[in-house]
This record gives C-alpha cells, structure tokens and sequence, in this order.
C-alpha cells in the first residue's frame, strides 16, 4: 500500500508546490454503480479543491487497466477490481507503472454466485455451486426452461471472465445448464428483479455492495473448495485456459490504482486519493438512494457530499473541504 508523504521518483505527494500542476487527468468511470459514482465524486473534489481538470473516461475493468499499464492512460481506476486482472495489476506495479493507494472499501468488497433468499429458504440442502447444479430444473431458463440458467456477469467485466471460467470448472453444461450472457448491468438487474416478481429461481453473478443486494435479499453459494492463490492466478483469470478448477472466489481487494505519472505530479492530490475509503453500508446506502431517485452519478455524488461531511471531510483539509462545500451547495 503507497501512503500519503511517501516519496516515488523523488517527488513527495505533500509537495504543496505541486498543487499547481495537477493539470489534466484522465479519470476511468466504470461501467456500474458506485465506480460511477465514485468516479464523478472524485471529478468533484479533484476539481473544486486541487484545481485539476478531469476528463472521465467510460470504461470496463480489464480494458481500463490494462490501458494503464501499457499506454499510461487513464490517469487514475477509483475502484479497480483487481481481482479480475491479478497478473495485469502485479505486472503494472513491478514495473513501475501502477501504484495502490487505498482500499476502496474500507471493509473489502464481494463477488460471487448468488440465489434467492426465499429459494434457499425453500431449499436448505442448497449451500454450494454444486448443491445449486444438481438442480437446473430450479433455475430455468429464459429461452428454455428445460435447461437450468446462470446468469452472467456485464460482457467485457472481470466478473463475466471468472464467471465464465467457473462454469468450465463446475461443469455447468454438463449438468443441465447454460450460461446467459446479460450484456450489462441493467440486464443483469432486470433477471433478478423479474425473478423476484415472480418468485422463481435465479442463479448467477452479482457483487457487493451494490444497491440491488440491498433491495433483493439474495444467498451467496459456497464453493465447496478452499481458496488456491496459484490456481487463481493460473487459469480462472485467463479467459483462454482451456481446464479451471473449482474454486473459491476471494473477498475482493478493490484499491484505487494510479499511474506512476499522475502520482509523480498529482501534489496534494495523491493526499486525497491516498485516503478517500468508504464502507460497505455507506455506498449501500448511497446506490439505494440513487436507485430510488433515478439518479446519475453526478446526482449520486452531490448528493453524497452535501448530506456526510461527517465521513469525507476527514479525506481532506479543511480548507480544501470548505471549497468542496461551497462548490455542492
């Protein structure tokens, strides 16, 4: 972890001479919820209390990340599942490209498969991904019911890459099932909320926090194997090899990644991207909100910083929190 003071390429993030030359940067505004929200809470502060001119750029995980490490840009990943990308992210840093700064979620954050709560009321003997697999005909679907479903993760996500290797390594097909692919976040939330309506059986990828695991009360299946680091490494996160085992997805280390770049430069921002870290029910709350009001990311962030000074104010000096007060009145 790279802590606020700390000196890379004999620059100092506390250099106040350096707030000045903040300059452009090049800010990913991923493709769910609270990256986007994140993100554009970020714009804000970065902004109207460093003085930088941020650029959002939309995006996905793996593509996102690997463009910073091979091409510098963007500048910074507020909530970079790196899970998804280990060798990507390990290589970014050994080289000297990428940096850590904080952890996102200051209490880590969940991927995994998940299943109705009234259906695993309904059925106690289903605890694991292979309890759930025995049973296609609980989870049917959409094009034919005849078949059990998983449903996917959003096309292009490190969570639809892992997905997909799992349901290699569970042998999905050969029990009964078929992997659905949801194309994006609002298909993945329109299965579950169609299922709930329905109380029907819905099996597949969803992550935490999120605003739609605070609404829906859904059950994550066990994977009925231990954690293998090496196994991880080695094929569940490489979307070409060809023989994954099963395994346990970890409990997600989600920090903001930077570019060596913009860390040489940023000045008193680095201070900021080096503490700004929220919790599980504070995003909660916030995406539930959001969800509720129909609310963009921009909304969602304003919202944020005109209602809990208590919680970000400490990110930040007071004099910066004082602008960043004025700019969201």
């Amino acid at each position: 972890m790279i802590l606020a003071g700390l000196v890379i390429g004999g620059v100092s993030f506390n250099e106040p001479t350096l707030a000045s030359e903040c300059g452009r940067v090049a800010l990913a505004n991923l493709n769910w919820q609270s990256a986007e929200v994140l993100a554009n809470l970020d714009k804000i502060v970065l902004e109207t209390g460093y003085g930088c001119t941020v650029e959002l750029i939309t995006g996905e995980t793996v593509p996102a990340i690997t463009s910073m490490v091979e091409k510098g840009s963007p500048d910074v990943v507020p909530e970079a599942w790196v899970a998804s990308v280990p060798e990507v992210v390990a290589k970014g840093i050994a080289d000297k490209r990428l940096i850590e700064t904080v952890d996102t979620f200051s209490d880590g954050a969940v991927q995994g498969w998940w299943i109705p709560k009234y259906l695993a009321d309904a059925h106690p003997d289903i605890k694991t991904i292979e309890d759930a697999l025995k049973h296609p005909e609980l989870f049917p679907a959409p094009e034919d019911a005849s078949t059990g479903a998983v449903y996917n993760a959003p096309q292009g996500s490190g969570g639809a890459l892992v997905t997909g290797q799992l349901f290699k390594a569970y042998e999905g097909e050969k029990h009964g099932f078929t992997l659905v692919e949801t194309g994006s976040v609002a298909g993945l939330d329109g299965s579950i909320a169609k299922a709930y309506e329905r109380k029907e059986g819905w099996l597949g990828y969803y992550w935490s926090p999120t605003s739609t695991l605070g609404k829906y009360e859904m059950v994550k299946l066990d994977y009925g194997v231990p954690y293998d680091a090496a196994e991880w490494r080695r094929c569940n996160t490489v979307a070409d090899c060809p023989d994954p085992k099963p395994n346990e997805w970890p409990k997600d280390h989600v920090p903001t990644l930077v570019t060596t770049g913009f860390a040489e430069r940023g000045g008193p921002a680095m201070d900021y991207l080096s503490k700004r870290s929220w919790s599980n029910a504070t995003v909660n709350k916030l995406l539930a909100w959001m969800t509720d009001n129909q609310a963009t990311g921009e909304e969602g962030a304003k919202h944020f910083l005109k209602n809990n000074p208590d919680v970000w104010a400490a990110w930040v000096p007071a004099d910066v929190a004082e602008k960043v007060k004025k700019a969201v009145e």
